[in-house]
């Protein structure tokens, strides 16, 4: 059965996708990420915000002729959305709280709203919500309530509402064999919540359910074992047999090459996904060639291995669906 939406809705995903209906966007809406990146490698504590501005504008113009949409932030991001080329664009709604002690509560910008941030040019909206099923149910129940709360105002300003979800490690720091176990229930368990109607999501970003590092079979294999290569597709194919609304993966840090293999997987899995919205595994490098040299380093770096980062995540996606498999307009009188 397809998923229908509405006009705003489906004009708003068009925006965000290329010809064939795949998103190949690109993500630059991380914070303190990118300022503490930037700062390590100047060698200093902190740097000022104009200095992160100039490294998403001159990102933002040197790769998105190559991106079919980009996702900035309203902190940071603002000036560089007016260097995008002809790429879609995405806005976070969502204040970061990544990297906190859970429960991880989410927040929104006091001086935003889905309305100004339409006004603002954005195609579609973004929140990211750190997510766990194994958290107690009051938590979950205050995440659900403002998740339906969002989905609410998106379809008033119909708009297409972005939901990202990252799982955390109630127990630990997330990077242990314990951890790697637990994850693929807890990715497609939170797929399952939240593609319920209620909550208005249209496009889900999510990190895959596997960690390849766990992942016997895979270059990525550290020497325990969570699950084969074998098991990891099925996991892979499970995630979109739990939804049908469209899915982007995330890269979550890994690099360029981990990526890559990573998207080759799911495609080996014969699970449906509906492109990539890749962040640090096309640009983090970037951070120190800025920081060392500039516009001019940071310019040079974008045109040579940022330029092959983003062409091989291109050449990946090939084998994405497009969304429009899925979706169908609502019929108009």
């Amino acid at each position: 059965m397809s998923i229908r939406l509405t006009p705003g809705k489906m004009a708003g995903l068009k925006a965000i996708s290329d010809k064939r209906g795949v998103i190949a966007a690109l993500a630059l809406d991380q914070r303190g990420i990118i300022r503490s990146g930037i700062a390590k490698a100047m060698g200093k504590e902190d740097v000022d915000p104009s200095v992160v501005m100039e490294f998403k504008e001159l990102v933002t113009d040197g790769l998105t002729p190559y991106a079919s949409a980009i996702l900035h932030d309203v902190e940071n991001g603002l000036p560089a959305t007016k260097r995008r080329h002809n790429a879609g664009l995405m806005l976070a709604y969502e204040v970061s709280v990544i990297g906190g002690p859970p429960p991880r509560l989410p927040k929104l910008y006091d001086n935003w709203s889905i309305r100004r941030q339409k006004e603002a040019g954005a195609d579609g909206v973004k929140v990211l919500l750190n997510y766990s099923p194994f958290d107690p149910p009051e938590v979950n129940n205050i995440k659900n309530t403002w998740l339906e709360r969002i989905g609410d105002e998106c379809r008033a300003n119909d708009i297409p509402f972005i939901l990202e979800l990252l799982g955390y490690d109630l127990h630990g720091n997330g990077n242990n064999l314990r951890y790697a176990k637990e994850k693929p229930e807890m990715v497609i368990r939170s797929v399952e919540e939240y593609t319920k109607d209620r909550y208005g999501v249209d496009l889900l970003k999510l990190e895959v359910p596997i960690d390849m590092h766990f992942t016997s079979g895979t270059s990525g294999f550290k020497g325990e074992q969570a699950y084969t290569r074998e098991e990891a597709k099925g996991y892979l194919a499970a995630v979109s047999a739990a939804t049908e609304k469209p899915i982007v993966y995330l890269s979550a840090g890994v690099t360029n090459a981990e990526f890559i293999e990573t998207l080759e997987l799911v495609a080996e899995s014969g699970g449906r996904y509906n492109g990539v919205l890749c962040g640090r595994a096309t640009w983090f490098h970037g951070m120190e060639a800025f920081a060392k040299g500039g516009a001019k380093a940071l310019n040079e770096w974008l045109q040579t291995e940022g330029r092959a980062n983003i062409d091989r995540i291109n050449q990946a996606v090939v084998k994405a669906e497009p969304w429009t498999n899925q979706l169908e307009p609502v019929a108009t009188r």
